[in-house]
């Protein structure tokens, strides 16, 4: 099977890392790697993502890192389930880093030999805050969602649980 790249990108709670775990499995011959970029930021986070983890405990493989997200894939074999690109856009600026940074890491992504889907939050149908962090994430994630989708073989849409399939 030939390496593919795809992004699953819906708002928050559309089903798209529901559907994109989905995918992920359908893919896959072995266990895939589901690579989980949220940091523990507080309690509530933490019983979240211990839940999550438990629920696909039996399917997946899951390897967290926070920013090194090139490093991690380059030593994977197997497809990988990048979930999810806006909380590791979100921990990117976190951590100072800039857009040219984020993006430089993102095209190295895309350019390994990986079958690799991504999970995206669509912000692009909100309001602009009047936060100024929240409108460079805005901004940032808009642009590193475009140059996902530009080199993505498939990209799918999610609405109240439905993918529908874009690109």
């Amino acid at each position: 099977m030939k390496n593919t790249k795809t992004l699953f990108i819906g708002g928050v709670k559309s089903g798209k890392s529901a559907n994109a775990e989905k995918f992920t499995l359908k893919l896959s011959k072995n266990k895939p790697i589901y690579l989980a970029t949220t940091e523990f930021i507080d309690d509530e986070m933490q019983e979240k993502i211990n839940a999550h983890k438990k629920n696909r405990s039996n399917s997946f493989v899951t390897i967290e890192e926070s920013l090194k997200l090139h490093e991690a894939i380059t030593n994977i074999n197997g497809v990988v389930l990048v979930e999810c690109v806006s909380m590791w856009i979100n921990n990117m600026l976190y951590h100072d880093y800039n857009f040219e940074d984020i993006t430089k890491e993102i095209k190295s992504i895309l350019a390994q030999d990986k079958t690799i889907v991504f999970v995206l939050n669509d912000v692009g149908n909100s309001i602009l805050p009047e936060n100024k962090l929240a409108r460079e994430f805005i901004n940032i994630s808009g642009k590193i969602a475009q140059l996902i989708a530009s080199s993505c073989d498939g990209v799918y849409h999610n609405i109240a649980g439905i993918s529908t399939k874009i690109k």
